[in-house]
């Protein structure tokens, strides 16, 4: 062609490179018309991948000058799927007003039926996808305690799980009624709730994996729901959950709505409208007091501990 580059227009870019664009500016995307019809990647592969990365991590720093910075880049890791499942959670908070939307605008028109037959599939999607980084954030939480030995817990927030919550979707009236079942059932999971208190400066942690292991083997469905204190019997009690593989509700005090004061009190209320099976107390002050008596006038057992 170089002896006709006279009759030949000039060209910006050659047909094929103008198509290509016009794919990447207006072609088909997963996750906005229709669901990603691609499978899930496999837990074995997964978690595969992700103890990888932890031990590289770890082999690279460990024994270095940057070994004290080890456990906050390890809990920065896990934090990653973490915010991953926060974000897809509030995908779905939105898929389900638009259904919601669309339940309303029903007309018997094929139109309005396929674009929420639409919306359902994608509510599907998001929740298969949640629960997948679920899966990984809660492998990666595995390997932080492999590393640091010690639970991994978000700074602010949950941490649920719902995995086995949520049932198959029939319907989109189906999917919101079972999501807000999910929902209620994830804020305090089914089972045997017992209520634990005890001192922040309480450290005889054999007497409170005793006490907790002998509960335990009484109700092997147990609950453990404690006031989220990172330090003394709080601590030593989410500890043993973990290991116990115990599902455990942290009551931390809300000083933005209460007063420094007031806030203990008031989630101390908060635990036991959750109506536990028993209160176990170790030695603290008068928030623990306050718990047990409260408790006690409740008709609640309170199974006093002693030992420092």
């Amino acid at each position: 062609m170089s002896e006709h580059d006279d009759h030949e227009p000039h060209h910006s870019s050659s047909p094929t490179d103008h198509v290509i664009q016009e794919l990447q500016l207006y072609g088909w995307r997963p996750f906005e018309d229709e669901p990603d019809p691609r499978p899930l990647p496999e837990g074995r592969i997964v978690a595969g991948a992700i103890t990888d990365i932890f031990d590289a991590l770890a082999f690279a720093l460990q024994d270095s000058r940057l070994e004290p910075d080890l456990d906050d880049l390890l809990w920065s890791t896990v934090n990653v799927f973490h915010r991953a499942t926060d974000r897809i959670e509030r995908d779905l908070d939105s898929n389900e007003q638009a259904q919601k939307r669309a339940q309303r605008e029903q007309d018997g028109s094929e139109v309005k039926s396929v674009e929420l037959e639409q919306l359902v599939a994608q509510g599907i999607t998001l929740i298969e996808r949640r629960d997948a980084f679920e899966f990984m954030r809660d492998q990666a939480a595995d390997q932080y305690e492999r590393q640091v030995r010690k639970p991994w817990r978000p700074r602010s927030g949950s941490m649920v799980n719902h995995r086995n919550l949520t049932a198959t979707m029939i319907d989109s009236r189906t999917f919101i009624r079972n999501r807000e079942l999910a929902k209620n059932r994830v804020l305090v999971p089914a089972g045997t709730r017992i209520a634990f208190t005890g001192g922040a400066n309480y450290q005889n942690h054999r007497l409170i994996w005793e006490v907790l292991d002998r509960i335990h083997e009484k109700h092997p469905d147990m609950v453990l729901l404690h006031g989220g204190s990172d330090t003394g019997a709080d601590l030593i009690a989410d500890k043993w959950a973990s290991n116990r593989k115990v599902p455990v509700v942290s009551f931390k005090p809300d000083f933005v709505k209460f007063s420094k004061k007031a806030a203990p009190f008031k989630r101390n209320d908060t635990i036991l409208e959750e109506m536990p099976a028993g209160v176990v107390h170790f030695p603290g002050g008068g928030i623990q007091d306050n718990l047990a008596d409260k408790a006690r006038k409740l008709g609640i057992p309170v199974w006093k501990q002693g030992g420092a």
